[in-house]
């Protein structure tokens, strides 16, 4: 073997493959970005830099399939709202947003994200106020600087509300003006090959503000350049009320007749889906973004997490957005996702081994990035997260994915994205959380008070 530039050793594995391979101690072996070497025991003598993870679970690195960066900076803002309540305050708010804002709040979110072990996450953008800036820019160069793996989702609104749609008309776009920008975005910053740092999809916002005809031509784009969609769906019942008495139809079946199913969609949300809805998402192979913290928050409904698994969806966990998830933390969700199914279905509604494959390479599977990302396998990408486990708050529980899933949020020893270390000890490395935290506070106070 040539010199391995990281190896980790004495920790515990679960790889998250197809047979669920897991190891009591083992080793990973990397070689650039790439994992050239799993096992078990000992690993073989080589130059390289080491991580002695004794006491540790190594994972693959969690990804993040649903999030709204921007909002880190209007947590806290109408918190016993419901959705469209909600909405309704906060879109004026979101309508001062600019490129100085996005940046700062994406650091924040991105941060947080990876000290709770993500290594990918997508982000959905759909407010461009129109002194905003370049909003996609600044947030793909908060990404680069916190060092993760990232998936933008060019949002967009072009119904406002004096045709019909929630959003106030200030904060939606013609669709002429989304399309172009569109079609920029997909040019200017998507990386289709293999190891990819940056992929770009196509967001158009929600059935309730969004016309069906930039919905059918925002997908005739995606499937004409090669990117995936992404939309939140069947998230209320008020959502539903709404498509039933705007379009005669469910929103799944809205969707649908818009030729928004298949392998490249995913929904954010989808808790309201009947029987048939689940029947066609698993026929088409389209995706569910189950965000269970936000869902809880915003009183919205649990989803049929298990149903959906069942049928053959597949699901991938997201932490929506920081204004309706005020914590932002992907190691939760997994948890939430786990205690909401047995909630709703019993004990044996989801394992702790499904609850770890919704937030590994079940995201990975809806990003298209399944080959590439989600397991700890020779060939993959090293986006890898080290556990500690031996705190006292974990000891005594034998069985690691346990305690990683029920147990209380442990520290990271460590996280590799892409053969980079971006967390040690539980602190972020890359970029300074303190002043962060500082620039966060100042961009809010800003953003609220320009509201008015």
């Amino acid at each position: 073997m040539d010199e391995a530039s990281l190896v980790i050793e004495n920790c515990a594995i679960a790889t998250v493959d197809a047979i669920g391979t897991e190891y009591r101690r083992g080793y990973v072996v990397v070689q650039g970005n790439r994992i050239a070497e799993v096992g078990e025991g000992d690993p073989p003598a080589m130059l390289a830099t080491w991580i002695d993870g004794r006491g540790c679970l190594l994972t693959p690195g969690l990804v993040n399939t649903h999030h709204h960066l921007y909002q880190w900076i209007t947590r806290g803002l109408a918190a016993d709202s419901t959705l469209f309540e909600w909405l309704r305050e906060l879109y004026p708010v979101w309508a001062g947003i600019d490129e100085d804002a996005v940046r700062i709040a994406a650091t924040g979110a991105l941060a947080t994200l990876a000290r709770t072990g993500c290594t990918t996450t997508t982000d959905h953008h759909y407010v461009f106020p129109r002194e905003g800036g370049d909003l996609i820019g600044a947030e793909i160069e908060a990404a680069t600087e916190v060092g993760l793996r990232f998936h933008p989702c060019r949002g967009s609104m072009d119904l406002g509300a004096s045709s019909g749609g929630l959003p106030p008309d200030s904060v939606v776009e013609s669709p002429e003006a989304i399309l172009t920008a569109s079609a920029e975005a997909i040019a200017r910053w998507h990386d289709p090959t293999f190891g990819a740092m940056v992929r770009v999809a196509l967001a158009p916002c929600s059935p309730f503000s969004v016309t069906p005809e930039l919905l059918r031509e925002s997908a005739a784009l995606a499937r004409e350049q090669g990117v995936r969609l992404h939309t939140h769906l069947a998230e209320t019942l008020d959502e539903q009320d709404y498509c039933l008495a705007t379009h005669g139809c469910t929103p799944a079946e809205y969707m649908e007749r818009l030729g928004w199913i298949g392998p490249d969609v995913w929904y954010a949300h989808g808790i309201h889906f009947d029987d048939r809805a689940i029947a066609t998402l698993a026929r088409s192979g389209t995706g569910v973004a189950h965000c269970p913290t936000s869902n809880g928050r915003l009183g919205a409904g649990i989803a049929r997490t298990a149903d959906l698994l069942d049928a053959g969806v597949p699901v991938g966990l997201g932490v929506d957005g920081a204004a309706s998830n005020e914590s932002g933390a992907l190691l939760a969700e997994p948890r939430t996702a786990l205690l909401y199914a047995r909630a709703t279905g019993g004990p044996g509604a989801m394992t702790v081994r499904t609850a770890l494959e919704l937030a590994t390479i079940g995201g990975a599977r809806i990003l298209g990035r399944d080959n590439e990302i989600g397991s700890i396998e020779p060939g993959k990408l090293a986006d890898l997260a080290l556990w500690r486990l031996d705190t006292p708050t974990h000891q005594g529980i034998d069985d690691p994915v346990t305690a990683l899933i029920l147990g209380d949020p442990p520290p990271l020893a460590a996280l590799i994205v892409n053969g980079r270390e971006i967390v040690r000890d539980n602190e972020v490395r890359t970029v300074d959380e303190e002043t962060v935290g500082r620039e966060v506070a100042r961009a809010q106070a800003q953003l609220v008070a320009k509201a008015g």
